[in-house]
């Protein structure tokens, strides 16, 4: 086992560390902080093993959550990020007992009442993040600094592409086949009410970065949550579209394209329209697994001092100018569009 050394730190601990995401997350822990050991967590200790031989200062464990202990004995560590559907909740419990705190990436915002009960049975032990957020802050961050601009915003309309032919990894792959599918219901918010959506209901269109229509369904990811209460706005909602990326249509890479839809008053009280997109030519990998990193990041207190013990999304731990800098570093791209001028696609099965 590969172990780091020189290191006063306990290690941060990525369950799922060999897929996609955590490859990415290890990286951009790697760059930003060389001398704090990382462990890939995983059942399947080969895979985790080349994971880890692939970062220097980085160690592989077999996860084992059926065991109280994950198998893992006396170990401590600094912060848990478990980036797959851990059904037994094991990880979540042991971050908890362990007095640290853990980030899930896997849950949609139907099953959250796992993890919110386990933080209510002992809510003064860690901070706990809520973490499916659409790509970990690709999409929040930028919307509640763009929602300063506006004096009362009225609407938030979130149009995201996913690339048909991105990697997206088994774990990431089953993940969003669930949180789409499983129950076919979608969680939006009009004129203040929040409304399940279902079946025909849910289906819609997305205006790409180059104009493209593509058809999409209703999606509720943990954003939906977050920006109603921190921004107000009584209509809000997420669609999602899987296939071809503006970048690859003009002949440029696999690209994932997020467009941020806000109108409202300015704080002059005159009626103000924006839509913004967030742009990576490396897919949803790159920005979910820099997303991770930063969580991991204020859960380990390596950005600032650790959390109080809490409920959390991401969106609050993650500091939003740090954000835009690391995204841009990552190849990731923040631009303004002409907004559209009239209501939402799908606005006519609301």
């Amino acid at each position: 086992m590969l172990q780091a050394s020189g290191s006063l730190h306990d290690p941060i601990l990525i369950i799922g560390g060999a897929g996609e995401v955590g490859r990415w997350a290890t990286r951009f822990l790697r760059d930003q902080h060389p001398d704090v050991p990382i462990l890939i967590g995983g059942r399947d200790e080969q895979r985790a093993i080349r994971a880890a031989a692939a970062v220097d200062g980085t160690s592989a464990v077999v996860v084992d959550l059926t065991a109280s202990n994950l198998g893992l004995g006396e170990r401590r560590v600094s912060a848990v990020a478990t980036l797959f559907t851990d059904e037994t909740g094991a990880a979540l419990r042991w971050a908890q007992q362990m007095g640290v705190g853990h980030v899930n990436i896997s849950p949609s915002i139907s099953e959250l009442g796992l993890e919110t009960a386990t933080f209510m049975q002992n809510p003064a032990a860690a901070p706990v993040v809520l973490g499916t957020e659409w790509l970990v802050g690709a999409t929040s961050v930028p919307s509640l600094l763009f929602a300063r601009e506006f004096g009362r915003l009225e609407n938030i309309h979130i149009e995201a592409v996913l690339d048909e032919q991105e990697a997206f990894g088994p774990a990431a792959n089953a993940d969003l086949e669930r949180q789409m599918h499983a129950g076919a219901a979608a969680l939006m918010r009009t004129a203040g009410a929040w409304r399940w959506c279902h079946g025909d209901e849910t289906r819609s269109k997305v205006r790409a970065i180059d104009g493209t229509e593509l058809d999409a369904n209703m999606f509720s990811p943990n954003d939906v949550l977050l920006l109603a209460n921190a921004t107000g706005a009584p209509d809000i909602r997420f669609d999602l579209a899987i296939g071809m990326s503006s970048a690859r249509r003009n002949g440029g890479p696999v690209s994932t394209e997020i467009m941020i839809n806000l109108s409202g008053l300015d704080h002059a009280g005159r009626q103000l329209r924006k839509r913004h997109a967030i742009i990576h030519p490396g897919g949803q990998m790159p920005l979910t697994g820099l997303g991770v990193a930063l969580v991991l990041e204020r859960l380990a207190g390596l950005a600032g001092d650790t959390p109080p013990s809490g409920l959390y999304f991401p969106a609050q731990l993650i500091d939003h100018a740090t954000y835009f800098k690391r995204l841009r570093a990552s190849g990731g791209e923040v631009i303004e569009l002409e907004p559209i001028q009239r209501a939402p696609q799908g606005a006519d099965h609301v």
